[in-house]
């Protein structure tokens, strides 16, 4: 009888915890479902990692683990204290998983030693040869034998950061584990990638996230960091007045901050950089990959892309998928996707990826359930507002088109007359009044701006602005964009910031509801843009000066996008020499920037040529 009523009671609160209705998903009580316990997982070499485990109290069968791993803490530490949710999204603690967390080698509570993006050891010939490959393999192998009633399948996941820990648990990777979502995995950390974007040093960023998260500790804690006081809400004119990037580490970190010194000491793409990048190892690559990125991911867009194409490459046989969502950094994890600023897209982008894809994702590789309707690309088109599913990215059946810039600020497919008198554009680019990257007063850069109005800029004499005539019939481009430039300066270096937008008819009607009275009549919507360092422009790692007031091709990619111009509205291209305080100022002249002084920096004259054999454009892949 006794036995009858256990079995009974364990079969309710399986049917309360894996059938409930979607109002008990939002408010499920995770302490009457799930058992917590927290451990110190050895490493093969002794250091030992702060691990919290979630259980299901239900124990009439198997679960698979998900595992997450992160530099950001994994609270709330204690015993009594839980989650008010598990995975990642709310609907997975009602299918019933394993639920992992782990506070990385040298973060919180967490023995060892932090070291931003550490590099991979691909010959590992001693217990003392760690990476973060070896201790989530480490990982996962003591959680297997440890932890009862897993059924030894596993899956990771993580966002930014631990979107990187995803991709080194997959080189090498333990064999339980089964599937992985990398989700804007930080790959490269000079090219495309937080901390630089060609080169150029992203200031805004870099300053808050390692003022955060990479400061010195003497012992393991629970405890975050006060976050820097600017002591102003207005980015701009702190970043502006902190001068050089030399005075930064005295005037505000005084040593506490060992890896912005670092990052000061390697201006170029040396091998500090390069042997970051952990895409090389992605060999041999057996469980299911789900990559997530967001078209207007201020930090981490290359991230994903690269490591998709990566996986492509290497290992043909793969069972590897993409997503790309109109989404900011991470914004597919909690919020409902819909909207972004002022652009809106119609549905709740991310309440279906949610439930349509990660999820059955997960229950398809690590529990046998259901099935998987994914293809190779699941893509959501911006201005149509429509998903769209490719089996190749980018898809196949496009046309390669050139956005010439003409005479008189307009933009056509067609090239320019060569009867030009004067074929270029010139402004003065002025170190000292850098261009804003926002209209908004803030110290952060926040991510609204990807998407933000560009009447602000456009209105600059330092910025440049070609616009096309009204489309008399839908644009559609889709893949990698390129901008390539015939440029020149007075000066021996400067940046180059080229911003394709989608200009909005001029009766376009407001948003409802508009509670900042926003006007979307020729609203100029920043759809893709990117800088470009001159120096680096033939050798990311043996940089060269400009020679004054000479002609040269710089091209750059601005990224890749899936975009509908409609009917009625324009393409516009805007180019200028700053984007402050997102990336630092260009003296514009031939040097080590990060040991610059003010006497170094100085006003330069640049051009934009469009005549003859120096015709500048923007190319895309046009949907034929």
């Amino acid at each position: 009888m006794n036995r009858t009523i256990r079995n009974f009671a364990a079969l309710l609160l399986a049917f309360a915890l894996f059938w409930s209705g979607s109002q008990a998903q939002d408010s499920l009580d995770i302490k009457a479902y799930y058992t917590k316990a927290e451990h110190m997982i050895p490493m093969r070499d002794g250091v030992k990692l702060f691990t919290i485990v979630y259980t299901p109290k239900d124990t009439s069968q198997k679960y698979p683990i998900l595992l997450h791993r992160t530099p950001y803490s994994s609270p709330p530490y204690g015993l009594d204290a839980y989650r008010s949710a598990l995975g990642p999204s709310r609907d997975f603690a009602k299918e019933g998983y394993i639920f992992v967390y782990q506070d990385v080698r040298g973060k919180f509570k967490s023995e060892g030693d932090f070291v931003v993006m550490r590099p991979i050891k691909p010959d590992k010939k001693k217990n003392t040869d760690t990476d973060e490959s070896s201790d989530t393999y480490d990982t996962i192998e003591w959680l297997l034998k440890n932890i009862p009633n897993n059924n030894g399948r596993v899956g990771q996941w993580g966002i930014s950061y631990p979107g990187c820990q995803t991709v080194w648990g997959m080189i090498d990777a333990h064999p339980a584990l089964k599937a992985s979502s990398p989700q804007a995995p930080a790959i490269d950390m000079f090219i495309g990638d937080d901390f630089h974007h060609n080169g150029a040093f992203r200031l805004m960023y870099t300053f808050s996230w390692l003022s955060g998260s990479a400061r010195t500790r003497t012992t393991p804690t629970e405890g975050r960091d006060q976050p820097f006081n600017y002591g102003t809400p207005d980015g701009y004119r702190f970043f502006l007045n902190a001068g050089s990037l030399s005075n930064i580490n005295e005037e505000y970190f005084q040593g506490r901050v060992p890896t912005w010194n670092e990052y000061m000491d390697h201006p170029n793409y040396d091998d500090y950089w390069q042997r970051q990048n952990p895409v090389r190892y992605l060999k041999n690559i057996r469980q299911a990959i789900l990559n997530v990125g967001g078209w207007f991911d201020a930090e981490d867009f290359f991230g994903p892309l690269e490591t998709y194409r990566t996986i492509e490459k290497l290992n043909p046989s793969n069972k590897s998928v993409i997503v790309i969502g109109p989404w900011r950094h991470g914004g597919w994890a909690s919020m409902p996707g819909d909207s972004l600023g002022d652009i809106r897209f119609g549905s709740k982008t991310g309440e279906y990826f949610r439930q349509n894809v990660e999820l059955p994702f997960f229950n398809y590789y690590l529990k046998d359930k259901g099935a998987l309707k994914l293809t190779e690309a699941l893509v959501f088109e911006t201005g149509a507002n429509e998903w769209k599913q490719f089996d190749s990215w980018p898809p196949q059946g496009t046309e390669t088109k050139k956005l010439y810039f003409q005479p008189n600020g307009r933009l056509s497919f067609n090239p320019p007359s060569e009867t030009l008198a004067e074929g270029f554009d010139s402004y003065v680019s002025d170190p000292a009044k850098p261009v804003p990257f926002s209209s908004e007063i803030r110290t952060t850069q926040g991510s609204l701006w990807m998407v933000e109005d560009q009447r602000f800029a456009a209105t600059r004499p330092d910025v440049l602005v070609y616009e096309s005539d009204i489309l008399e019939t839908d644009v559609t481009i889709v893949g990698p964009i390129t901008a390539s430039l015939f440029c020149s300066s007075t000066g021996t270096d400067t940046d180059w910031v080229v911003k394709l937008i989608d200009v909005y008819p001029g009766d376009a009607p407001d948003n409802t509801p508009n509670p900042k009275a926003v006007r979307m009549g020729n609203f100029q919507m920043l759809l893709a843009g990117e800088v470009f360092r001159s120096k680096y422009r033939n050798s990311y790692s043996n940089p060269e000066p400009l020679v004054p007031d000479q002609p040269t091709k710089i091209e750059f990619s601005l990224r890749d996008r899936f975009h509908r111009f409609l009917k009625g509205h324009r393409i516009m291209v805007q180019i200028q020499s700053s984007w402050f305080p997102v990336i630092d100022r260009n003296p514009q002249k031939f040097i080590d920037i990060y040991k610059a002084k003010e006497s170094d920096f100085q006003k330069a004259t640049n051009r934009v040529y469009r005549s003859g054999n120096l015709l500048s454009s923007v190319i895309v892949n046009v949907i034929k």
